[in-house]
C-alpha cells in the first residue's frame, strides 16, 4: 500500500515536470514581432536569420533571440558640446540627431553601441566644421553646418546599418561676454538706424512743407495777379464808361471847370498828406468860373435896368448903370478868382 502511494506520488511529481517542460519549451518556441520591430535569431552562438513583423517559431534551447531593435525613426538629442571658432571663442552647441535602423543584423554585429557612436561621431565632426568658421559665419550658417555633418555621418554610418536622416542644431551659445558685446552692437545699431529714420522723416517733413510754402506762394502770387488785372479791367471798363458818358453828354467848358474845382478838395484829405500840388490848370478853371459868374451878374443886372427906364435918358442912365454893373460882376470875378487862389494856396 504504501509502495503504490510512493509511486503514485512520483509519478504525479514527473508528470508536472513534464508539463512545466512543454509550458516552457511552447514560451521560448513561439515570438510575435510587434510592427516596425526586427529580432536577430542566433542558433548555436551564430546568426541564423532577422525575424519579420508577425508570428515566428523558434528552436528552444537552440535559438536565441536577441533584444528586438526599433526601425522607426529616433531622435537623439546630446548634450552641449564645447567648440573652438577660427576666432578662438569658445562657444557651446547642442545638436538634435534623427537617425533610422535600416540593417537590424548590421545594427547588431558591426557596432557595440549605435547611439554611442553617433554621439561621438557627430560630436568630432561638428568640431571640425564649426572650426574652419568664426563666431559670426557660425551663428548665421546653420544649414550650411547641417548639411556638412549630415553627409559626413551618413557616410560613416552606412555600414553600420543606420541612416541618418538630418542634423540640426539646437542652440549656439557663446561666452556671456561676447553676448553681452553682441548685445551692445546690436543696441547701437538700431540706435542708429532709429537716428538716421528719424534724420529720413525729418528731411522728408521738410521738403514737403518747402514744398507746400512754394505751392502756396505761387498759387498765392497767381491769386494776386488775377485780382489785380481784373481789378485793373473793372477800373479801365469803368473809365471807358465815364469818358464815354462825358463825351456822349458834350458837356461845357464851364462845367468841366466846375467839376475840377469840386475834386481840388479830394487832395487834401487824409492824416498823411503833407504837401499837396495845385495844378497849374487851377489858375485858368478859376477864371473861367470867374467869367461865368460875372456874366450871369451883368445880365441881370441889364434885364433889371431896362425895365425900370421908360424914357431914353433914363435908358441912357440905365446902360450907365448896366456898364457899371459889368465892370463890378468882372471886380467881384476877379475878388472871388484870388480869393479863391488864396484859398488854395492856404490849404
Amino acid at each position: 500500500m504504501l509502495d503504490s502511494n510512493a509511486g503514485s506520488v512520483a509519478l504525479t511529481i514527473v508528470l508536472l515536470f513534464l508539463v512545466i517542460f512543454v509550458v516552457i519549451v511552447l514560451v521560448r518556441s513561439v515570438r510575435i514581432i510587434p510592427q516596425a520591430r526586427a529580432g536577430v535569431v542566433e542558433r548555436l552562438g551564430k546568426y541564423q536569420r532577422t525575424l519579420n513583423p508577425g508570428l515566428t517559431l523558434l528552436i528552444p534551447f537552440v535559438d536565441r533571440l536577441l533584444p528586438l531593435l526599433d526601425l522607426r525613426e529616433q531622435v537623439v538629442s546630446f548634450p552641449p558640446q564645447p567648440v573652438i571658432t577660427e576666432d578662438n571663442l569658445v562657444v557651446s552647441i547642442d545638436t538634435v540627431v534623427y537617425f533610422q535602423v535600416t540593417d537590424p543584423r548590421a545594427a547588431t554585429y558591426e557596432i557595440a553601441n549605435y547611439i554611442q557612436a553617433v554621439e561621438q561621431l557627430t560630436t568630432t565632426t561638428l568640431r571640425n566644421v564649426v572650426g574652419g568658421l568664426n563666431l559670426e559665419q557660425a551663428l548665421t550658417s546653420r544649414d550650411q553646418i547641417n548639411g556638412q555633418l549630415r553627409g559626413v555621418l551618413d557616410e560613416a554610418t552606412g555600414r553600420w546599418g543606420i541612416r541618418v536622416s538630418r542634423v540640426e542644431l539646437k542652440a549656439i551659445d557663446p561666452p556671456l561676454s561676447i553676448q553681452d558685446s553682441m548685445e551692445k552692437q546690436m543696441r547701437a545699431e538700431r540706435d542708429r538706424r532709429a537716428a538716421i529714420l528719424t534724420a529720413e522723416g525729418t528731411k522728408q517733413s521738410a521738403i514737403l512743407t518747402a514744398e507746400g510754402q512754394r505751392q502756396s506762394s505761387i498759387l498765392k502770387a497767381e491769386g494776386d495777379a488775377k485780382a489785380a488785372i481784373l481789378r485793373a479791367d473793372g477800373e479801365a471798363q469803368a473809365i471807358e464808361k465815364v469818358f464815354g458818358a462825358i463825351h456822349k453828354g458834350n458837356p461845357s467848358q464851364k462845367l468841366l471847370a466846375y467839376q475840377y474845382l469840386q475834386t481840388l478838395p479830394k487832395l487834401a484829405n487824409g492824416t498823411a498828406n503833407k504837401l499837396w500840388i495845385i495844378p497849374s490848370e487851377v489858375g485858368d478853371a478859376l477864371k473861367g468860373i470867374g467869367n461865368v459868374l460875372g456874366n450871369v451878374e451883368s445880365s441881370s443886372a441889364g434885364t433889371g435896368y431896362a425895365e425900370s427906364g421908360s424914357t431914353g435918358t433914363g435908358s441912357a442912365e440905365n446902360g450907365s448903370a448896366g456898364t457899371a454893373g459889368r465892370s463890378t460882376a468882372k471886380m467881384g470875378g476877379a475878388a472871388g478868382t484870388g480869393s479863391a487862389l488864396d484859398a488854395g494856396t492856404d490849404a
